[in-house]
């Protein structure tokens, strides 16, 4: 006697779809980390940098500098974007 599987339900999948959609086309972001952009002198930079390492240690947020660069034209100031996990857990 053959046995034929039916097939799962979409209507889950669908959903999930949509809203991953929808969160990219608002700009949310999806991976879980907390990211935040900052403009600011070379030095304050640095700052800002240390006070997110000694607040969200690296070892148990995964905290680090994601992204920078000197912007033109701006003298010292530099575009960074610092990223970490929400919690420790």
């Amino acid at each position: 006697m053959r046995r034929y599987q039916q097939r799962p339900p979409l209507e889950g999948l669908r959903r999930e779809i949509a809203r991953a959609r929808q969160e990219k086309s608002e700009g949310k972001s999806t991976s879980g980390f907390v990211r935040e952009t900052y403009r600011l002198s070379r030095g304050q930079a640095r700052d800002k940098a240390r006070e997110w390492f000694s607040t969200w240690p690296k070892a148990a947020y995964w905290t680090e500098v994601e992204s920078w660069r000197p912007l033109p034209g701006e003298g010292d100031e530099i575009e960074f974007t610092m990223r970490r996990l929400p919690t420790a857990d």
